[in-house]
């Protein structure tokens, strides 16, 4: 990847079977992408020896770099018997998949909690994190933990690894060997610390991936640029002046919106002299 825009890449989640999302982007000049297992021809029960060949064959072939990017519904702080031991093997298909088809990294969460039960929570969370550490270290894969969006005040149910307290305590019992972050900006752009604060908090160096949607700052909105009230520019020049190298990741409307909004930025940011064209 030898410009911005080249570091910018699409998350097509669940809207496309992984080769018809890897033909897209080599018809469209995108190099980097994440995808999620599991569902929309993506189901882990169809990725044969030929299938995991051929998928690797392409995205070697076009030059596309991969990212995994697992279900967030999937509480990794489960508790429940039976529950517990479906959604640790979740993961681990994950796992065993990423490095066969080509994937570089796989993203995950820190689970979701139900208010009264939040040291538990957080506590079984971080301990299968870890043990899914421990399998990604003998499958030679990479994980990216990323930073949460927070609920309202009132809410039942509510995201682990939201604020910098909590996701401290995660990446101080996470090894670094193994964990990077996912810096969710349009996430840390709706807590008082904003995205400013929370990037210092942590700085660049376990920093692999940059996702991006605009929001308000008042509630989880995956927004195109420019209909929330992030500044990209000052994003940019932050991030950019810290050191960082690796790759931004766009998440929000259609596969359209996106291809759109990867040409929009990466034009802010070579007019503000963020970036080279």
């Amino acid at each position: 990847m030898t410009t911005f825009k080249d570091r910018i890449g699409i998350d097509f989640g669940a809207r496309l079977p992984i080769e018809e999302a890897i033909a897209w982007s080599a018809s469209h000049g995108v190099s980097v992408i994440d995808v999620r297992l599991g569902d929309t021809g993506n189901a882990f029960g169809d990725f044969d020896a030929r299938r995991i060949g051929a998928v690797r064959a392409s995205l070697e072939a076009r030059g596309i770099h991969l990212g995994l990017h697992t279900l967030s519904a999937v509480n990794v702080a489960e508790t429940a018997p039976f529950l517990s031991e479906a959604v640790e093997e979740y993961f681990r298909r994950y796992i065993e998949l990423a490095r066969p088809i080509g994937a570089g990294w796989i993203v995950l969460h820190g689970g979701f909690h139900f208010t009264g039960d939040y040291d538990r929570r957080m506590e079984a969370g971080i301990q299968r994190l870890q043990r899914l550490g421990d399998h990604a270290r003998a499958n030679g894969i990479r994980l990216l933990l990323e930073n949460m969006n927070p609920e309202p005040a009132d809410a039942e149910v509510r995201y682990l690894a939201c604020d910098v307290e909590e996701c401290r305590a995660y990446f101080d019992r996470l090894d670094p060997e193994i964990y990077g972050w996912t810096y969710t900006v349009n996430h840390a752009h709706m807590l008082p610390i904003g995205i400013r604060g929370f990037f210092e908090a942590f700085g660049p160096g376990r920093m692999e991936e940059v996702r991006l949607a605009d929001n308000r700052g008042g509630k989880e909105e995956h927004l195109r640029p420019g209909e929330g009230t992030i500044d990209f520019e000052d994003t940019f020049a932050m991030i950019e002046k810290a050191g960082y190298r690796g790759h931004y990741m766009l998440a929000f409307g259609t596969i359209d919106d996106m291809r759109e909004g990867r040409d929009s930025l990466a034009d802010r940011a070579v007019r503000a002299g963020i970036a080279q064209a």
